[in-house]
């Protein structure tokens, strides 16, 4: 019913830049919150960053000021700019979106088949 897709992961150096891409499709009626999350090998998935349509955001400690994260609700699409990469931040970067198919009808979590980032030191 939901899709979304995720695009840009890669191969970076230590201190380089990557801009993660999500865009959601499907049978949307509306999403509350969109939202990067990501899992490296042996580590539970964690939250990186999130924003509401309402444009309020957060980070997760480890990359407060490094990364950004922006949406657009009209393309219900969502992005995360890293900057600064380090090679802790390897992992598999996955998008979700809270959604909603109808009016007053209940939120699920939709997520991404994931996108790899590998930072290299």
């Amino acid at each position: 019913q939901v899709q979304l897709v995720e695009s840009g992961g890669g191969l970076v150096q230590a201190g380089g830049s990557l801009r993660l891409s999500c865009a959601a499709s499907g049978s949307i009626f509306s999403i509350n919150t969109m939202g990067w999350y990501r899992q490296a090998p042996g580590n539970q998935r964690e939250l990186v960053a999130r924003i509401t349509s309402g444009g309020s955001t957060n980070y997760a400690d480890s990359v407060k000021g490094r990364f950004t994260i922006s949406g657009d609700n009209a393309e219900n699409a969502v992005y995360l700019l890293m900057n600064s990469l380090k090679p802790e931040d390897t992992a598999v970067y996955y998008c979700r979106a809270g959604v909603a198919l109808q009016y007053g009808g209940t939120w699920y979590a939709y997520w991404g088949q994931g996108t790899q980032v590998t930072v290299s030191s």
